[in-house]
């Protein structure tokens, strides 16, 4: 594990990070957003990509997108959302995907830990999001939960990426199959958690330009700090775990990770009001 001592004492000109999936677009944080923002600035992260999950979630991501110049938005429909989603609720995304600022669809997927809707509901969102990044060649992020096996035999038939599978809690052959359709691969607080071991390795063993960094704010806070909500400016706990996993300074992992959110996301290089 990577000593808490030396990651407090960073700064934010060593590393150049990209949280690739927060939820800033939370209605309780919707409000301190810029607070969080500078806080993250200064920890080295310059930009964050914004996450939906529902049609308000989406339109406060995208809010918050035109708003700040280091924001970018992502919307879709969450499987525990599937229940209220529609044609009309498909025809919002739509549109939302021609806006500049936002980057891909996502989170979409399948969730078989929560009752909030059937696999019947959740298949029929997902089935529909897939066909509309295909016809808008979005890349997506994908949420799974218990439910990797299905996600996967969906994909396949469906074709490969761009995807990426946002905190990727699969085992070793969910990875290779996610791999062989062209995945990334989300990395975020469980890679810090003492008794993750299985998980780190199968973070280990994968490409190193098919990992991204996020935090998943305000959920899954990395360790020490899992009491607390989790921030932005938490995701230089996550790259110092996965540096020292991958036996790199902080600001390699760092310029890696980066790469490939830029790479996956077509963010540019520069933080620039839209």
């Amino acid at each position: 594990m990577a000593s808490i001592c030396v990651l407090e004492t960073w700064y934010k000109h060593s590393v150049r990070l990209i949280d690739t999936h927060c939820h800033l677009n939370k209605e309780s944080l919707f409000g301190v957003a810029g607070e969080l923002l500078k806080e993250a600035s200064e920890a080295g992260v310059e930009r964050v990509v914004v996450v939906g999950v529902d049609d308000a979630w989406n339109c406060r991501a995208l809010t918050l997108a035109e708003r700040y110049a280091e924001v970018f938005a992502v919307v879709g429909w969450h499987p525990t959302s599937a229940a209220q989603f529609s044609a009309a609720a498909l025809d919002v995304v739509t549109e939302q995907l021609k806006h500049p600022r936002v980057v891909a669809i996502g989170e979409i997927g399948l969730d078989y830990h929560w009752p909030d809707a059937t696999r019947d509901q959740q298949f029929g969102a997902l089935r529909d999001q897939l066909d509309l990044a295909r016809r808008t060649e979005k890349p997506v992020v994908f949420h799974c939960r218990e439910a990797y096996p299905d996600l996967l035999d969906e994909l396949e038939r469906h074709g490969p990426g761009p995807y990426l599978f946002h905190c990727f809690a699969g085992d070793a052959t969910d990875a290779r199959r996610a791999l062989a359709l062209g995945g990334m691969f989300g990395v975020d607080g469980p890679l810090t958690y003492p008794k993750a071991d299985a998980l780190r390795a199968i973070i280990k063993d994968l490409p190193r330009d098919h990992v991204v960094l996020e935090t998943d704010t305000p959920y899954m806070a990395p360790h020490p700090y899992r009491s607390r909500p989790n921030t932005p400016a938490m995701l230089r706990f996550i790259n110092a775990q996965l540096a020292a996993l991958w036996d790199l300074s902080p600001e390699q992992s760092a310029e890696i990770t980066t790469a490939n959110a830029e790479r996956f996301f077509g963010l540019p290089a520069t933080v620039t009001p839209w």
